[in-house]
């Protein structure tokens, strides 16, 4: 599992996940689930001087993101699901790590796509409990499938001969739990139209992004 997580960490940095992080300077990623993610939505509203909802869904899609990128790639490229119990979260960013890096053979999996699903799901899902603002549940919905057809455009980018089961994997995941009905795949190169509004657009000078149902 490090071995493949190394290997995945080379195609940008939303696909890496430390297996080398020291015990200082960095925690349980619950932790941050239980004070709503605060530091990081706080930080984003005051980098784009906007409110604290916008802040909210700006931090919870790039976390999204974080968790997807590298899951995907391993299952892919290594065959190998990894298991996000014990992710941590480093003090002071984003960064995320694994001290004990486990997972499953992805074939040794009667249905792979919902173990790979429910990984990241489930930490989205407390994420979302410790919210202390009210967010809609299908923009975080959303936020999760947006993420999840980015980290699968990254991943095509780079490896188009997997093109294939990338493309049977997400559909799988896009028809699994809460990402249903939550956007439709738009063509081959895995172009997404989500059903929601990340918010991003009420940032001063913001716009809508090219997967938005406000985008023209």
């Amino acid at each position: 599992m490090a071995s493949a997580l190394a290997e995945v960490a080379a195609l940008g940095g939303f696909f890496a996940l430390r297996t080398d992080a020291p015990d200082e300077g960095w925690h349980p990623v619950g932790a941050s689930y239980a004070r709503g993610f605060a530091d990081l939505a706080t930080a984003v509203a005051d980098r784009y001087r906007t409110d604290l909802r916008v802040g909210v869904s700006i931090a919870q899609l790039g976390h999204a993101a974080r968790l997807w990128s590298p899951v995907l790639a391993c299952t892919l490229l290594h065959g190998i699901v990894p298991d996000l119990d014990t992710l941590r979260r480093e003090d002071t960013g984003s960064a995320l790590g694994l001290p004990a890096p486990a997972g499953w053979y992805a074939d040794r999996l009667a249905e792979p796509e919902h173990t790979l699903g429910a990984q990241v799901m489930d930490h989205l899902a407390r994420l979302e409990a410790g919210l202390a603002v009210r967010i809609a549940p299908r923009l975080l919905d959303g936020n999760a499938a947006s993420a999840l057809m980015g980290s699968a455009g990254v991943l095509l980018a780079a490896r188009p001969d997997i093109r294939g089961p990338l493309t049977r994997l997400v559909d799988r995941l896009l028809g699994t739990g809460r990402l249903v009905g939550t956007g439709s795949v738009t063509g081959p190169g895995l172009g997404f139209r989500r059903r929601s509004c990340c918010l991003y657009y009420r940032t001063p000078g913001g716009s809508t992004c090219g997967d938005c149902c406000l985008a023209r």
